[in-house]
């Protein structure tokens, strides 16, 4: 048999201190932007409109932050996560620059913890990995931790976990975008009136709307990003797996949590940092997902009057609403009906 072809990695593959180049560059188009838009319907004005971002003093409409998120991460899963069982978490995601149409992105990665876990068929390998620009500059970098198949039964003996931030500090949050001018931010145009000092610390927010997945998005969402993960839309293995189906690629929960925060935080245009998230339980396609946000924190950003940071908690469902706020019960465990826990920072005009 020829071995022109790769299996991808294993976990007894990886090694800590690795540093794994990924392949296949890629220039995001405003086809790309349109067809994001089309997945998930957000309606954020500074992403949407080139006029209203020049009006506040970007040069054009920046890509969506959760689209150069996906862009970065589909170059890491040939490597990293082409025999993942599930994507696990993040921590200390920074968005370093702006992205706009035409530039292209590419993306390494470090490993920087093994642990093998006691089922002796997987273990978790935590990578932090890099997009840079066609410049070399950074645009985003984090770290996330997936569980990963072993290609054997010999112990490897792996028990290194990386000390992870539990969240970016405010000072790190104005770097990916202009100076910009929140006098002439258009709330009108933009959706809502509300701007920085109208949220409170543990205010909680119902998104109110639902939006179901269907089987065909979540395969374009995944073939767009270029993640080739098999658990994402291989229907011949998945089947003979432990859901007997294919799951929704964790990232696709985000962008779907992300455009129904719209409503109830239409001016918190750009995710800044991801502080932590954890995918609480799988999602099908056939589900509607659902969310609610709760404002952990408010920050003002050194030197700058024209943006402030929220620090959000966003949790979605599947299959229940959420006017109630579902979420851990008094055991600790989480509703049935979490399937993402996720803390961010949002900018939003003053």
């Amino acid at each position: 048999m020829s071995n022109k072809t790769a299996a991808g990695n294993f976990f007894e593959d990886f090694n800590v201190g690795q540093t794994i180049r990924h392949a296949t560059p890629r220039t995001v188009t405003v086809g790309d932007v349109a067809l994001y838009t089309a997945l998930y319907g957000g309606r954020f004005a500074v992403q949407s409109s080139d006029a209203f971002a020049q009006s506040i003093g970007y040069p054009r409409s920046p890509v969506d932050d959760l689209l150069v998120f996906h862009i970065v991460f589909g170059k890491t899963v040939p490597d990293v996560s082409l025999n993942a069982v599930a994507n696990l978490g993040y921590a200390g995601c920074r968005f370093l620059s702006p992205v706009y149409p035409g530039d292209t992105l590419s993306s390494v990665s470090q490993v920087i913890g093994l642990k093998e876990n006691s089922d002796g068929k997987t273990g978790v390998v935590y990578v932090r990995s890099t997009g840079s620009n066609q410049r070399g500059e950074k645009v985003l970098d984090y770290v996330r931790w997936v569980m990963v198949r072993k290609r054997g039964s010999q112990a490897t003996g792996a028990a290194s976990v990386p000390d992870l931030p539990n969240v970016v500090p405010p000072a790190e949050l104005g770097a990916a975008l202009p100076a910009l001018d929140a006098k002439a931010y258009d709330t009108v145009l933009a959706g809502s009136p509300h701007r920085f000092g109208d949220y409170a610390k543990g205010e909680r927010i119902d998104h109110v709307d639902g939006m179901t997945v269907e089987e065909a998005e979540h395969m374009i969402a995944t073939r767009l990003y270029q993640n080739t993960a098999k658990v994402h839309f291989n229907q011949f293995t998945e089947g003979q797996g432990r859901f007997g189906r294919r799951l929704i690629y964790g990232g696709h929960v985000i962008s779907l949590a992300r455009a129904l925060s719209f409503n109830g935080l239409a001016n918190a245009f750009h995710v800044a940092a991801i502080n932590g998230g954890r995918h609480v339980a799988p999602l099908f396609a056939g589900q509607t997902v659902h969310a609610w946000s709760e404002v952990l924190d408010a920050a003002e950003l050194p030197g700058r009057s024209d943006v402030g940071a929220l620090r959000l908690r966003t949790i979605a469902t599947k299959d229940k609403p959420c006017a109630d706020f579902p979420d851990k019960g008094e055991d600790g465990k989480a509703d049935p009906a979490v399937i993402l826990d996720l803390d961010y920072w949002a900018l939003i005009p003053r």
